[in-house]
């Protein structure tokens, strides 16, 4: 069947996101260093992440949260002011960073705006995201944008019904396997994996191996003579 929408995820498939989180979350773990084992920290930075989504959501503010709520867990309540206040201002710094595209987001964005209605499916928080979207450039390519909570085959079949001809004729692009191809294939859609950098744990899942409807691409290079093969 023709596919005519085609959807992205923003972080990490357009545009770098992960690798400034990690930079960030070294910096904090460093002024806990006198605390904890940084393996400790590490896991225990993880559970407050994986408790604090429900609350928080996805994004630089939720980290930024569980960073501080990690400080004063490992240091029983004793964790300085400063401590905190410089947990904060990496935060701040984080949600100010300039943004970069990945190799090859441009020239796939725009290859396929003509022919296809493309759609934005992110997670994170509303502003931030709108920020980067708008730095980017690439607004204008977009048919829609869906900055949502979470990723599930409801959210995709809602948002493919309502920038297009409906999940079966629609394709997701992401470097999450659990939230941008399992998701996808499951609302009867198909899913491109482009696996970027260190996958953030939270993120972890197996590959549909030997799907009909799963594909997988080193780079966004390849993402327009795929379609084109598929349509």
């Amino acid at each position: 069947m023709h596919i005519t929408t085609i959807g992205f995820d923003a972080d990490d498939t357009l545009w770098h996101n992960e690798s400034f989180f990690r930079l960030t979350q070294d910096r904090v773990l460093t002024l806990l260093a006198d605390h904890a084992e940084r393996d400790h920290l590490e896991t225990r930075l993880i559970a407050a992440e994986r408790r604090n989504i429900g609350h928080y959501g996805y994004g630089v503010k939720g980290f930024t949260l569980s960073m501080i709520e990690t400080a004063i867990e490992v240091t029983d309540g004793r964790v300085p002011a400063s401590v905190i206040a410089e947990i904060m201002a990496a935060g701040r710094e984080l949600l100010a960073h300039p943004l970069e595209l990945l190799p090859h987001a441009r020239e796939a964005v725009e290859a396929l705006a003509p022919s296809h209605t493309l759609v934005l499916i992110t997670k994170g928080d509303l502003l931030h995201q709108e920020r980067k979207l708008a730095q980017s450039g690439l607004g204008d390519l977009f048919h829609g944008v869906e900055i949502v909570s979470e990723k599930t085959p409801e959210t995709y079949a809602r948002a493919f019904a309502r920038h297009g001809n409906g999940p079966d004729r629609a394709l997701m692009v992401g470097n999450s396997m659990k939230s941008d191809v399992l998701p996808a294939i499951a609302a009867g859609g198909w899913g491109v994996y482009v696996p970027h950098g260190v996958v953030w744990e939270l993120e972890r899942a197996e590959a549909p191996a030997g799907h009909p409807r799963f594909h997988e691409l080193t780079d966004l290079g390849g993402l327009a003579g795929l379609v084109a093969e598929l349509g």
